[in-house]
């Protein structure tokens, strides 16, 4: 791998590990050159289904996209990097999964609203008061109520499971 700092075709590997749920593996690289440290991430080329927008035209797959959108929802928010990259390896998952070869982007968004209520409300409402298109403030009421039924992400990640959740 090349040197983002010198360019130097050359680097070594320090360290390897396994990182988000077993599906990238992390890499500490030395450059030969000027000595530098820096890390990457491997992970598989996934063939993801074609993404079929609201108005009917069809775009690939972009997880940047997907990344950012969850970002907005977080910002600011006591979540780590790795329980983000852990949400967005479980969607990815999910949509190598699918048998279909398309998606609509409303089932992205209603994965990306599991994973949001799974690891922080507060980032759930945010995400879900633009993807539902809150028109008023019964909707959000609406929402909140709903969510207030449901069990924190503190007792889901105190929970024990039972099964495998990626069955």
């Amino acid at each position: 791998m090349k040197c983002p700092f010198c360019g130097t075709p050359d680097t070594r590997v320090v360290d390897s590990r396994l990182a988000s749920e077993s599906a990238q593996v992390r890499r500490r690289r030395e450059c030969v050159s000027c000595e530098t440290r820096f890390t990457t991430y491997e992970s598989p080329l996934l063939n993801m289904p074609m993404v079929i927008k609201n108005d009917g035209s069809r775009d690939t797959f972009d997880e940047v996209r997907l990344r950012s959108g969850m970002l907005r929802a977080l910002e600011k928010r006591p979540v780590s990097a790795e329980q983000i990259e852990d949400a967005i390896s479980h969607i990815k998952r999910q949509l190598v999964g699918l048998e279909a070869r398309e998606i609509s982007s409303r089932e992205i968004g209603a994965m990306v609203m599991r994973e949001l209520q799974r690891v922080d409300q507060v980032a759930y409402i945010r995400f879900a008061s633009v993807y539902l298109s809150f028109e008023d403030i019964q909707a959000f009421e609406d929402a909140i109520q709903a969510l207030a039924a449901e069990p924190t992400p503190e007792m889901h990640r105190r929970q024990v499971p039972l099964i495998d959740e990626d069955s």
